[in-house]
C-alpha cells in the first residue's frame, strides 16, 4: 500500500474483533470483556493469521487507562480521599505486604532467587486500574462510600508502585539482578521520587485549581461544544503526560489528579459526559492489548503454577483486604466490595514485570504466569462481584460472626444519650453528606428543621458531631443503621447519593420500618430517574446544585404545611 496503516488495521481489527466476540459473549450471558479478551488472542502473536501491531495497541490502551482515572478525578474530591484515608492507607499499604509474601514464599517454593521472588509478588499485589473502575461503575457504587474506599485504595497502590518502580534499578544489584547503579544511590532515588511526586501535587493542588476550571469556563462561553470536549480530552491526556515526563508519575496517577481539580469547576459533570464515549471506547482497547500479550502454552506447559497464581490473585488478595477491611472496623458489606474489586491485577503489573525482566529480576517464565494470571482474573472478576448479594445474604443467615460484622462495635454507629428528643421523632433522615446532602443539610437547619445524617464515614460522622450535628455512621441499606436514625418516627427519608442500587434496598427498608414515611431520591440521569419512578421509590431529582435546592425546599414546604 502506499502508505503505513499500521494504526488504522490495528483499530479496525481491535474494534471489530471486540465487538463480535464481546456480543457472543454476551449472549452466552458472560461478561463482554471476555470477548474483548479473546479477541484480543486471536489478534495478537501467539496465534495464526492477522497479527496487529502490539505496541500500538499498548499505547491506545493507555491512553484509555488516563481517561479512565480522568473521570474518576472528575467525581472524586480530595475530601473524598482524605475520607477514606484511615482505611485505604493502611489497607493497601498491608494488603500488598500480604500479596506480595504470598506470591515471594510460593514462588521460591519453585526454586527461583528472592529477588526474583520478590518482584513476581510483587506484580501480583497491585490491582488494575480499568477492570475496578469498569466492575464499581456496571454496580452503580464508584460513588457510594465503598466505592470511595475501593478507589482510594488504589490511589495507594499506584503511588506504592510508582515507588517501586524507581527503586528496582538502583536495588537490582542486590537482589541478584543486572545492577543499575550502586546501593547509595537508593536513598537518593527515594527522596528524588518522593520530592517529585510531592511538587506534582503541589502544582496541581495550588496553580491547577485555579487554572483549569477558569480554562473550561473560557471555553464553555465560546459555546463550541467540540472546543469543550477537545480541552477536556487535551487536559486528561497532556496533564497525565506531563505528570509522567515531568515528575515521574505515571500516567494514571496523572489524569486522575487533573480529573480532580477540574471537579472544582461547574462544568465538571459536563466533562465528564463528553469523555464518556471515548473512555468506553479505549478501555475496550486495554482489554484487546491484554490478550494480544497472552501466550495460551503457558496453561499448557505449566497448568497448575497458573492455577497457583490465580488463586493468589482472587482469593489470596480478597482474602487478606476482607480481613483488612473488617479488622478496621468497617462492616461486611465494605470487606466483600473491596476486597471483590481488588481480585485481579493488571496495567502496573504488566509494567513491572517487564522492568523485572528487563533487569534480570524475573524469568521469562515469570512474565507469562503474570500475563496469565491477569487474563483470568479479569476475566472472572465480575463473576465475584456477581456472587457478593448471594454470599452476604447466606452468611447473615448461617452465621452469628457475619451478623455481628454487619454491626461492628462503634461510638459512631449509634447516636449519643444525649441527643435532643428533636432529632428522635418527626424529623428528617438525610442519607449522604457529599457536595448534595452537604448542601441540603445546611438548607435544612437553617429553616430550623432537624436533621439526622446517616454516613459511611466515621470520619465525617465525627466531624458533624463536632458542628452540632445529629449524626449516625453505617449503611443505610441494613436495618440496624436505619433504626439507629430513628426512621421508625422520622417524617421524611432524603438519600442524596447517586448509588441506584443502594437507594432501592434502603427504600424498601424504611417503608418496612415507617410504612409513612414520605421519601425523596436523587438521580444522576433521566433514565435511571424514570426507572425509580416506575419502581415507586419516591419522588426523584436530578442534577446537583438545583437538585439540593429543590429537595430542601420540597421538604420545607411540605414540613411548614404540616
Amino acid at each position: 500500500m502506499p502508505h503505513e496503516v499500521a494504526l488504522i488495521s490495528t483499530l479496525a481489527t481491535a474494534f471489530g474483533g471486540a465487538l463480535i466476540l464481546g456480543f457472543i459473549a454476551a449472549k452466552l450471558r458472560l461478561p463482554a470483556l471476555v470477548g474483548y479478551l479473546v479477541a484480543g488472542m486471536l489478534i495478537g502473536p501467539f496465534t495464526p493469521g492477522f497479527v496487529a501491531d502490539s505496541g500500538l495497541a499498548a499505547q491506545l490502551a493507555e491512553i484509555g487507562v488516563m481517561l479512565l482515572m480522568f473521570g474518576v478525578g472528575l467525581h472524586f474530591s480530595l475530601d473524598d480521599l482524605l475520607d477514606v484515608r484511615k482505611v485505604a492507607l493502611p489497607g493497601a499499604v498491608l494488603q500488598i505486604v500480604a500479596a506480595t509474601s504470598l506470591g515471594a514464599v510460593m514462588a521460591h517454593a519453585w526454586g527461583w532467587t528472592w529477588g526474583q521472588s520478590i518482584v513476581f509478588g510483587l506484580a501480583l499485589s497491585v490491582a488494575s486500574t480499568v477492570v475496578l473502575l469498569r466492575a464499581l461503575e456496571a454496580r452503580g457504587v464508584l460513588d457510594s462510600m465503598n466505592g470511595r474506599i475501593a478507589v482510594g485504595w488504589l490511589v495507594v497502590e499506584d503511588l506504592a508502585m510508582v515507588l517501586v518502580l524507581v527503586l528496582l534499578p538502583p536495588l537490582a544489584g542486590a537482589l541478584g539482578g543486572r545492577a543499575e547503579g550502586g546501593e547509595g544511590n537508593v536513598w537518593l532515588a527515594l527522596a528524588m521520587t518522593l520530592l517529585k511526586v510531592g511538587a506534582f501535587l503541589v502544582v496541581m493542588l495550588v496553580a491547577g485549581r485555579k487554572i483549569l476550571p477558569r480554562l473550561l469556563w473560557w471555553i464553555a462561553e465560546t459555546g463550541s461544544r467540540e472546543l469543550f470536549t477537545l480541552a477536556v480530552i487535551a487536559c486528561a491526556v497532556g496533564i497525565a503526560f506531563g505528570a509522567a515526563e515531568l515528575f515521574g508519575v505515571s500516567f494514571a496517577l496523572g489524569a486522575f489528579f487533573a480529573g480532580m481539580v477540574l471537579r472544582e469547576s461547574e462544568f465538571s459533570h459536563r466533562a465528564a459526559h463528553e469523555s464518556l464515549p471515548l473512555r468506553d471506547a479505549f478501555a475496550v482497547l486495554f482489554f484487546v492489548s491484554v490478550g494480544m500479550l497472552f501466550d495460551p502454552m503457558i496453561l499448557v506447559d505449566q497448568p497448575l503454577r497458573v492455577l497457583a497464581v490465580v488463586s493468589i490473585i482472587v482469593v489470596g488478595k480478597t482474602v487478606a483486604a476482607a480481613v483488612l477491611v473488617l479488622l478496621l472496623r468497617y462492616p461486611l458489606n465494605t470487606a466483600s466490595t473491596v476486597s471483590a474489586s481488588l481480585a485481579q491485577i493488571g496495567e502496573f503489573s504488566f509494567i513491572l514485570a517487564g522492568l523485572g525482566v528487563s533487569l534480570g529480576l524475573l524469568p521469562q517464565e515469570g512474565n507469562s504466569l503474570i500475563l496469565a494470571g491477569a487474563l483470568i482474573s479479569i476475566a472472572i472478576n465480575p463473576l465475584l462481584f456477581g456472587l457478593i448479594e448471594p454470599l452476604q445474604r447466606w452468611l447473615r443467615e448461617h452465621s452469628a460472626l457475619a451478623r455481628r460484622l454487619e454491626m461492628p462495635v462503634d461510638p459512631t454507629a449509634t447516636l449519643p444519650m444525649t441527643t435532643d428528643a428533636k432529632y428522635l421523632a418527626g424529623h428528617v433522615v438525610l442519607v449522604g453528606y457529599g457536595r448534595v446532602g452537604k448542601r441540603i443539610a445546611q438548607q435544612l437547619t437553617e429553616q430550623g428543621l432537624p436533621v439526622v445524617v446517616v454516613e459511611q464515614s466515621r470520619e465525617r460522622v465525627e466531624q458533624l458531631r463536632e458542628e452540632g450535628f445529629a449524626a449516625v455512621s453505617g449503611d443505610a441499606e441494613e436495618p440496624g443503621t436505619l433504626v439507629q436514625a430513628h426512621v421508625t418516627g422520622a417524617k421524611w427519608l432524603v438519600s442524596a447519593i447517586p448509588d441506584t442500587f443502594s437507594v432501592r434496598q434502603m427504600v424498601e427498608t424504611a417503608r418496612m420500618l415507617n410504612p409513612d414515611i414520605q421519601i425523596l431520591v436523587r438521580s444522576h440521569n433521566e433514565e435511571e430517574a424514570a426507572m425509580l419512578q416506575k419502581e415507586g421509590v419516591g419522588k426523584v431529582f436530578l442534577g446537583e446544585v438545583a437538585l439540593a435546592d429543590g429537595m430542601s425546599d420540597h421538604v420545607v414546604a411540605a414540613m411548614t404545611k404540616a
